[in-house]
């Protein structure tokens, strides 16, 4: 099964939390704070890998998390950063963001890595806020969230040879005779479900890949038919082999056909070099074959005439294939790619007041972590949460929304009595 489009979400680790604890060593005068930091979550990374051909094992599986950062321990131990994830996906990704609708990365040489998410930072253990003032901090800092994305991949077959031609065209008999590959041939239009692709060894022991593009028909472009769904496959070949059923009525008619579809497409489809192959010359009137080769060696194509049935002229083609390729540089593309600053946007400090009556309810993502991870019967740590919500501008908004002396907020399971911002600071 050839899939070349997937959706998936991808989850950086999130840092682990920072600890709250005290040094409790004989001989050490007082002892002191000895929290810990926690981890650093886990990456998230994409990498191009040309043992891979199609997205089929997006299809199984969707969410990718990372590993989280380990919690900081006592004794100053900090916690063990959360392992980076690597993806891999084929060459020719282009990876784009769901939400924004913007390309991010165009994965195109092996072993090529796209950072998706950054891991979030580890929070500060209690020993990290000792000062000579404040030798005794009874609190600590957590860590930061992961990045949630949603990415879309996009695939473009990175091959050397595409071959066209209508449905029936012998594509797919061409493909399974020059090379190992084994597709579905049979005489009905649209054999060919999905791109094919087949490696030919050259004589140095490398190989020329070659992908069988479905059959295109009047209309491809506009997306009749298979040809709309796998034109951009074509776009990244060095060469194209246009294949032609010489027991057709008027194979220049078709011919001439594929290659408006080409225009209409546009990209860099019309700029790629064609070669002329005439198929089934064993079953073909000899005389219409030899006007038709003249006909287009004239317009200034190289021509083949083959029997893929037989394999007759598949070695002078493939023999032309080879040097063709060697000649060709490969195309270089002028793909827009986003600046991506997602990967590393750790910033959910927005929130939401919703007011119900005398009671003041506030939702985001870190205001809510804070509360979260405070000791609220530690009066310290209590008065360190109230300044930092107050430098957030959680006061001023909530100001904004009408509280009283008296009303009622509520963050997560966490409620408080409200009392004007110069009752609430700490000296």
């Amino acid at each position: 099964m050839f899939i070349d489009k997937a959706k998936i979400n991808i989850i950086s680790g999130s840092g682990g939390n920072g600890m709250v604890a005290w040094r409790r060593e004989k001989y050490v005068d007082k002892g002191g704070p000895a929290g810990g930091d926690g981890g650093k979550g886990g990456d998230v990374y994409l990498v191009a890998d040309n043992n891979l051909s199609t997205l089929l094992d997006f299809k199984y599986k969707s969410i990718f998390p990372a590993q989280n950062g380990e919690n900081g321990k006592i004794k100053d131990q900090h916690g063990r950063n959360g392992e980076d994830l690597y993806i891999k996906v084929p060459c020719g990704s282009i990876i784009k963001e769901c939400k924004s609708g913007k390309i991010i990365g165009d994965l195109v040489l092996n072993g090529q890595k796209l950072l998706i998410a950054q891991g979030g930072r580890g929070g500060r253990g209690n020993a990290r806020f000792a000062t000579s003032v404040k030798r005794a901090p009874q609190f600590c800092e957590p860590g930061e969230p992961g990045i949630e994305r949603e990415i879309e991949i996009e695939l473009k077959l990175i091959a050397d040879v595409g071959l066209l031609g209508m449905p029936n065209a012998g594509k797919s008999t061409l493909i399974s005779v020059i090379s190992a590959a084994k597709p579905k041939i049979a005489n009905y239009p649209f054999t060919t479900l999905i791109p094919n692709l087949g490696i030919v060894k050259k004589p140095d022991g490398d190989g020329l890949v070659i992908a069988d593009i479905p059959g295109l028909i009047k209309g491809a472009s506009e997306g009749i038919g298979l040809g709309h769904e796998f034109l951009r496959h074509v776009e990244r070949t060095r060469i194209l082999v246009h294949l032609l059923d010489m027991l057709e009525d008027d194979p220049l008619e078709n011919f001439q056909i594929i290659n408006d579809e080409l225009k209409k497409y546009g990209g860099r489809l019309t700029e790629i070099q064609q070669v002329v192959v005439l198929n089934k010359i064993d079953a073909a009137d000899e005389l219409k074959v030899e006007m038709l080769k003249q006909k287009f060696e004239e317009m200034g194509y190289d021509v083949f005439l083959i029997s893929a049935a037989t394999g007759k002229g598949a070695k002078e083609l493939v023999n032309y294939l080879i040097q063709k390729v060697g000649e060709i540089p490969p195309p270089s593309f002028n793909i827009e790619v986003a600046e991506d600053k997602t990967a590393f946007d750790h910033d959910d400090s927005a929130f939401l007041v919703i007011k119900e009556k005398n009671m003041f309810k506030i939702e985001g993502g870190k205001v809510e972590r804070l509360v979260s991870v405070t000791d609220l019967k530690n009066t310290s740590a209590v008065y360190r949460l109230m300044n930092i919500l107050n430098a957030m501008g959680v006061n001023k908004a909530l100001e904004e929304q009408g509280i009283q002396e008296g009303d009622t907020v509520k963050i997560g399971s966490f409620e408080f009595t409200y009392y004007p911002e110069d009752e609430n600071e700490q000296e």
